[in-house]
């Protein structure tokens, strides 16, 4: 009876750990609405055979003019200059085998995007071209000094106005804002790291995958592979602590449809979104 009565208080204990790990932060919803309110453009309103590829000047001009909010990714050059960059390498992009972080800032302005005549921006220049006018969702990227961007970026923010918040894969990036700049609104990416083939080690892999960093990285929202809405971590998550939830990436109106069962917030790219 004894052995029985442990194994039962273990595994309480237990599961009412499991809970609180998964725990994000609830009572700052209204400060989403802006993201619910208009669908984001992945990367800008983006076309990478045409003059507008990702992550440039022009793509983020498009979702402006259209409405759209913004998600976009951040990165450091080797000299320490913020831009807005994706991929680990330039090899898509433009073509080179090196990373943005072997690179200086004036290395970077002798290649184009995807063929094009747009080059990769600054961070800054990006904020003066949307001008406040739509909201941002920023990435940080979970490669290289994380963190080092982090503080780069928090202190490009310190004297932007307009509507914006952070999100990573990472969730001492999300923990870093949480304890340094704790008004910015923060959100943790994740996935079904699996099932997405995403290489990590297979510990790394279950508790990212599960969200179980939440309660270290109490993010706001929580931004989810919206082809794996169903793992069970994530909708636990979802139908008990009822956080704002936005959907990655969305790629016609067929999945746009179908994630608005389970999403308020659609990040989309590759198709034109009706109103």
């Amino acid at each position: 009876m004894t052995i029985l009565c442990i194994s039962a208080a273990l595994l309480l204990t237990l599961l009412i750990l499991y809970l609180l790990a998964l725990r994000p932060q609830t009572d700052r919803r209204h400060l989403l609405k802006p993201f619910e309110q208009t669908y984001i453009a992945h990367r800008g309103f983006f076309d990478n055979s045409g003059p507008a590829p990702e992550n440039s000047i022009p793509a983020f001009q498009r979702a402006v003019e259209h409405g759209y909010g913004i998600e976009l990714d951040v990165s450091l050059t080797k000299d320490h200059r913020l831009v807005v960059f994706h991929d680990d390498t330039l090899k898509r992009m433009c073509g080179i085998q090196k990373a943005i972080s072997q690179c200086t800032y004036a290395e970077l302005q002798n290649l184009t995007l995807a063929g094009s005549t747009a080059k990769i921006p600054l961070f800054r220049d990006v904020l003066l071209t949307v001008d406040k006018k739509v909201p941002l969702i920023i990435e940080i990227k979970p490669e290289g000094d994380c963190i080092e961007t982090a503080r780069a970026l928090a202190a490009a923010l310190d004297s932007y106005s307009g509507t914006y918040c952070i999100e990573s894969f990472h969730p001492g990036v999300v923990f870093w804002f949480r304890k340094n700049r704790p008004h910015i609104v923060r959100g943790i990416l994740s996935t079904d790291y699996k099932k997405n083939h995403l290489s990590r080690n297979p510990f790394v892999q279950f508790f990212l995958s599960n969200l179980l960093l939440n309660w270290l990285a109490k993010p706001d929202f929580i931004a989810y592979n919206h082809k794996y809405a169903n793992q069970f971590s994530y909708r636990l998550c979802r139908k008990l602590y009822r956080a704002i939830h936005a959907a990655w990436t969305i790629r016609s109106q067929k999945e746009l449809e179908q994630a608005r069962k389970t999403f308020s917030i659609f990040i989309f790219d590759s198709f034109h979104p009706k109103p």
